[in-house]
């Protein structure tokens, strides 16, 4: 069975900061698939609290991986993405645009990829992150998040695979 934490820093971790519920994300991994089949968490836990509350409530991972991209980075690949509200395929205005003329007059940016807002939430990060991955020395891993995606996926997928056999 595979339990893996993913402390993505990456494109997709930057989501809204919501209030995610300790318990509910312990009962939901309590259900008959996540303990048949695995699961992960993408960003989360965000706090020191949110990893302690989870330990508390018995959930535990096989692996804890963080993708390390620069804050410059990051920003760059916050602020290009933009979402086809038609499908749903999220593009990059530079390293994956649409090659249609229709779905790029559509495209539309979430109101929080604005760099502005994305330093606030990689401030909220910084102030975070070494508490956070504190908690799950045992079982971290670091992986260059600035490599080719092919070659970071392997590297996920290798890091999985030997904790979980481990």
């Amino acid at each position: 069975m595979l339990a893996c934490m993913l402390y993505k820093i990456q494109h997709t971790i930057l989501i809204h900061s919501k209030s995610i519920h300790v318990e509910q994300v312990a009962d939901r991994l309590d259900q008959k698939d996540c303990k048949e089949s695995g699961w992960l968490l993408d960003g989360f836990p965000r706090t020191p609290g949110q990893a302690d509350a989870l330990a508390s409530a018995g959930v535990s991972a096989d692996c804890f991986i963080f993708l390390n991209v620069p804050d410059e980075i990051l920003v760059d690949r916050v602020i290009g993405r933009r979402t086809d509200p038609i499908t749903g395929k999220i593009y990059h205005m530079t390293f994956s645009p649409p090659n249609d003329d229709d779905i790029l007059a559509r495209l539309e940016q979430r109101s929080d990829d604005t760099e502005e807002k994305v330093k606030v939430r990689l401030e909220q990060f910084h102030a975070n992150v070494e508490a956070v991955k504190g908690s799950y020395n045992e079982i971290g891993v670091e992986i260059d998040g600035t490599a080719a995606p092919d070659v970071v996926s392997k590297a996920v997928a290798a890091a999985i695979s030997s904790r979980v056999s481990a």
